[in-house]
């Protein structure tokens, strides 16, 4: 294995994990939310009238980000070696576990790690450990050759 250094961006990384960490704490303060994804976006499917205006606009700052960013700095091109199919399970499988572990990646790796959650800790490893299997499955056992 060997490190990309053209595309190692230390900096860039730890500003962008910065303004999740505010943006995670702002809404805590500001709202008494946690900013889990899945809870957010699971909170739009049965409404209430008090919660709408600020689910919708974290999900509209969610998406808005990455066109401003665009506006204003260079963006490598992406390339998705996936197909269709692929996506919509993969979709569909990060949705079920979600599901399954009452909670997403940001719910219980940002914001539950950061208010000592155990059930968080627990939910992270799981995340990971999963992710690690799954790369060496699909690179070594499967021999697939999926560019990351």
């Amino acid at each position: 294995m060997t490190l990309d250094t053209l595309h190692f961006t230390p900096w860039a990384s730890l500003a962008g994990g910065v303004l999740i960490g505010v943006a995670a704490v702002w809404l805590m303060l500001s709202a008494g939310r946690i900013a889990g994804i899945s809870g957010i976006v699971g909170g739009l499917l049965r409404p209430r009238a008090q919660d709408v205006g600020w689910r919708v606009a974290f999900i509209v700052g969610l998406m808005a980000a990455p066109w401003i960013y665009r506006a204003v700095a260079v963006v490598p091109e992406a390339q998705i070696d996936a197909g269709t199919a692929m996506l919509v399970a993969a979709g569909l499988l990060v949705g079920f576990g979600t599901r399954l572990g009452s909670g997403c990646t940001s719910g219980h790796g940002v914001c539950g790690l950061s208010r000592l959650s155990w059930r968080s800790l627990v939910a992270t490893l799981c995340f990971m450990a999963t992710g690690f299997l799954t790369v060496f499955v699909v690179r070594h056992v499967l021999n697939a050759g999926v560019a990351v």
